[in-house]
């Protein structure tokens, strides 16, 4: 562990690195070490709430030795309950595509989607075929289409008579079909094509509704020669992880894991960054779709701990990953009675219900905890652990002041920054 000497040696590393130093170094000791206990902490309220909770699931029928708990402070393991043993858990798999993503594009990272033609554009006309050449870009929506849209009218377009052709990633409103998406794109580019879902969604979007009339059919693949003419930009990552944790949305998640180098390089990324075992982390894809997704209670904390030690001298929290209790009040938590300021990500299967997160406590301060369960009555283990969360905040009492997993208050608006670049005129 740190000692006072070392934090302030980070200190002045981190000043002459010209990072935040807006905390205390002593804050960060616990973050630095908190993947690796170094002593079982005795707590004899928190073991009884959990026992309590354990012999009620016993008595609807759920063994003990299924269910999975871990609870750490800083270095100071509180309880486990099958910790180490990986189990399927559902959309905590979400975690290690998020702390992957993380690792490897930081959080400013934008995907690029770029626009281009394969012939000249004379009167409107564009005499040859429009390529949408996609970036890895998962949160591509009607409202960045309708923007695309408007981009190539900018620049005079307002006929195609070639194809709409898509190479690369790319996924419009989450389908995860590049053809698909294709088609959906060209419907989006033609105001006179829309239906009912675009329309609703052009009531939230400002500007000219696009009129893009694409003679060609929607195809995929290589492209001839072209000319790039626009570059579209994705929201910065920090925001696309908080809409995929919010919504724990599975194709945006998957997509993220594809264009990463696939599952193992996901394990390899995120085992690495939280210092855990692989074996605790044993992944079949990057949304948790399937009970072959298997983590460890621990493995889940030390992937938390992991995302909080890497954000917190950027000034950023966990909360602006991930569902806030009291702050997302849609997605995951709408329904849920997790203690207010809680950091959530929940994970739902057929026979799996889980919950992994922070805690923030007056008395054990940020608890990093994963409760996993198995059993088919979902409701009523969702009910319960919400219960179990309160009763543990009952006993190391809520903290007042838990700013530290608060969202970030300039990320709580969507950026509204133009985020298309013209690269060259037709």
């Amino acid at each position: 562990m740190l000692d006072l000497l070392s934090a302030g040696l980070l200190s002045g590393w981190l000043k002459m690195a010209g990072l935040p130093t807006s905390f205390d170094p002593s804050e960060m000791l616990d973050r630095v070490t908190v993947q690796t206990p170094f002593w079982q902490a005795s707590d004899p309220d928190a073991e009884k709430v959990v026992k309590d909770y354990l012999k009620l699931l016993n008595s609807q029928g759920l063994k003990a030795n299924e269910q999975g708990i871990w609870l750490q402070s800083g270095a100071n393991l509180l309880l486990s309950n099958q910790g180490t043993t990986p189990v399927p858990a559902a959309s905590l798999t979400k975690v290690a595509t998020s702390l992957a993503a993380l690792q490897t594009w930081g959080v400013d990272h934008q995907f690029e989607t770029l626009i281009g033609t394969t012939g000249a554009i004379e009167n409107g006309v564009l005499q040859g075929d429009l390529v949408i050449q996609g970036g890895g870009d998962p949160l591509f929506v009607w409202e960045d289409a309708i923007a695309l849209g408007n981009a190539l009218n900018q620049l005079g377009i307002t006929r195609v008579t070639g194809d709409l052709v898509i190479t690369g990633s790319f996924m419009l409103n989450f389908r995860e079909s590049t053809l698909q998406s294709g088609e959906l794109l060209k419907q989006a580019l033609n105001s006179k094509t829309w239906d009912s879902d675009i329309r609703d969604e052009f009531g939230e979007v400002s500007g000219k509704r696009p009129t893009i009339e694409i003679k060609g059919k929607v195809r995929t693949g290589s492209a001839s020669q072209q000319t790039t003419l626009l570059k579209h930009r994705s929201l910065p990552l920090v925001h696309v992880l908080k809409h995929l944790n919010v919504h724990s949305q599975n194709e945006m998640a998957q997509m993220l894991a594809d264009n990463l180098g696939g599952v193992k390089t996901v394990i390899e990324k995120a085992s690495s960054a939280a210092n855990v075992s692989p074996n605790e982390l044993l992944l079949a894809n990057g949304s948790g779709l399937g009970v072959e997704n298997r983590i460890s209670p621990h493995a889940a904390c030390a992937m938390f701990a992991a995302l909080d030690r890497t954000l917190y001298p950027l000034n950023l929290s966990i909360a602006d990953f991930f569902p806030a209790s009291g702050v997302d009040r849609n997605g995951t938590l709408e329904d849920r009675s997790v203690p207010e300021h809680a950091v959530i990500k929940t994970g739902t299967l057929r026979e799996v219900s889980a919950l992994a997160g922070v805690l923030p406590t007056r008395d054990r301060g940020l608890i990093y905890f994963a409760v996993i369960n198995r059993g088919t009555d979902i409701l009523e283990l969702r009910y319960q652990q919400d219960l179990l969360l309160q009763a543990l905040q009952k006993v190391w009492g809520a903290n007042i002041d838990a700013t530290v997993v608060q969202p970030s208050p300039w990320l709580k608006k969507t950026p509204s920054a133009q985020r298309i670049e013209v690269v060259q005129r037709g």
